[in-house]
């Protein structure tokens, strides 16, 4: 077993950038790591915690379980209520893109029911939105257009009735 290294406290911004950076680079699990190794040094640091949530995020593509639940887990440790609010829309719109591009039975339906939640989640921030801050709005619009783009992703259970009714007729 190895012993991790310790993060010196005053390379924690450039530590963010590289974070960013992998990100960017669609490295989650090097973006994770270097999370991780910021909040060892600095446990309550808000943007590594929120760096942290994106990343689990961005590994949705691959894997759904544990990421989802690990992005919801760090929602706990953010300080401010409005932005909880705001990173559980966005983990619940990303699961739901996660869902829209699998090829599997329920994908469509599951996909529908996070976008769903994820437009709940930022009409609740619009709604509390001490800044005038328009990111939420801009997200709810992208979960809207996934729901009028996309005619088959539908409320859980209407893909199955319409595949039946198909076979049917």
């Amino acid at each position: 077993m190895f012993t991790l290294k310790t993060l010196k406290i005053e390379s924690i911004p450039s530590a963010l950038q590289k974070a960013e950076r992998y990100r960017l680079l669609n490295e989650p699990r090097e973006a994770e790591s270097v999370c991780l190794d910021i909040l060892r040094a600095e446990p309550d640091n808000q943007e590594a915690l929120i760096m942290l949530l994106l990343a689990y995020t961005d590994k949705f593509k691959t894997e759904i379980n544990p990421a989802f639940n690990n992005a919801l887990s760090v929602l706990d440790q953010l300080h401010d209520e409005h932005s909880k609010t705001y990173y559980r829309g966005v983990i619940y719109e990303r699961r739901a893109k996660a869902h829209l591009n699998k090829s599997e039975p329920t994908s469509d339906d599951i996909a529908h029911d996070y976008c769903v939640k994820a437009m709940a989640e930022y009409e609740q921030v619009l709604e509390s939105n001490p800044d005038g801050n328009q990111d939420a709005a801009l997200r709810w619009n992208t979960c809207a257009r996934i729901l009028n783009d996309n005619p088959n992703v539908r409320p859980t259970g209407q893909n199955r009735e319409v595949e039946l009714t198909d076979a049917y007729d």
